[in-house]
């Protein structure tokens, strides 16, 4: 055997949880996008603790004061600090990213298993539903979805969930639709196993892989949903800080003040990229082509 050989036999015998985890670690990006998204988290979790001052006090002595010793990104137009209303409006945007990725899975792999194995026309109709969907700009429908529901973060976050759901609906049914065809799903069938057995047993595991990734990368589309509502006053409501919101305050002042717009502008910046970072990570470790590489 050849001494190149020597180690694709060894990693031939890793299991492929262990295997993905070495790919993904080698990819020096993603782990930089992991350690930002868990350095922001830590941020989120710890702000009553790190915040320097309480992100809603206002203070009429201190408007509008430059980056200094004392307020390390200066204060808004009400006297704010704007670094802890930056730490607080973590809370916000990731608790957004999140929670409208999970329920936009909630609602979409379900219903992509369920048109995929079920076939005929609830495939038709779920699948023109989703079709329709997608042929809107995704943040035109969350906007529109978000303005009926009306403002609040609660209803952006569900807005933003109903419009990334049929990403998910498309995954699953194209899994479950490969799947179909499978000898062992057949053979589960023969056997008289009800539908939902098989998509669980033999369909829903094979989608973890790709939903791990569609869902980071998602999640990041969400940040950015939900800065945009809440910039359009659909999100997030004052005074609870959110990165949008800021924005939304700060367009007035950026001549006299651009330092209310660069702290939380940056702030979305650096944790959209750092989750699309994630996800190409984690394409590139899951993808069973890149054993043959």
């Amino acid at each position: 055997m050849s001494a190149s050989a020597i180690p694709a036999a060894l990693e031939r015998g890793e299991s492929p949880a262990r295997r993905a985890l070495r790919r993904f670690f080698r990819h020096k990006l993603a782990v930089v996008g992991l350690v930002v998204v868990l350095a922001f988290v830590l941020i989120a979790l710890l702000a009553p603790w790190i915040a320097p001052y309480d992100p809603i006090e206002t203070s009429w002595s201190r408007i509008r004061k430059p980056p200094s010793a004392e307020h390390w990104f200066g204060t808004d137009e009400n006297g704010r600090d704007v670094l802890s209303r930056v730490i607080w409006g973590a809370r916000a945007s990731l608790m957004a990213g999140v929670v409208s990725v999970l329920g936009a899975i909630a609602i979409g792999v379900p219903l992509g298993l369920l048109a995929g194995l079920a076939g005929g026309w609830v495939d038709a109709l779920l699948s023109r539903i989703a079709d329709a969907m997608l042929s809107v700009p995704f943040l035109i429908l969350a906007i529109a979805l978000a303005a009926f529901l009306g403002p609040a973060l609660e209803n952006a976050m569900l807005a933003i969930a109903i419009t990334a759901s049929p990403v998910f609906v498309r995954l699953a049914r194209g899994m479950a639709l490969d799947a179909k065809s499978t000898d062992w799903v057949e053979a589960a069938r023969a056997l008289g196993n009800p539908p939902w057995r098989t998509a669980l047993v033999h369909v829903l595991p094979n989608i973890v892989p790709p939903l791990l990734v569609q869902g980071t990368l998602a999640i990041a589309e969400a940040i950015i949903a939900e800065a945009s509502l809440s910039f359009l006053g659909l999100g997030q409501q004052p005074p609870s800080p959110s990165w949008g919101s800021m924005l939304n305050s700060a367009q007035r002042f950026l001549d006299p003040a651009p330092w209310l717009a660069i702290a939380p502008g940056v702030a979305i910046f650096v944790v959209v990229l750092a989750f699309n970072l994630m996800g190409d990570g984690l394409r590139d470790a899951l993808d069973p082509r890149a054993d043959r590489k």
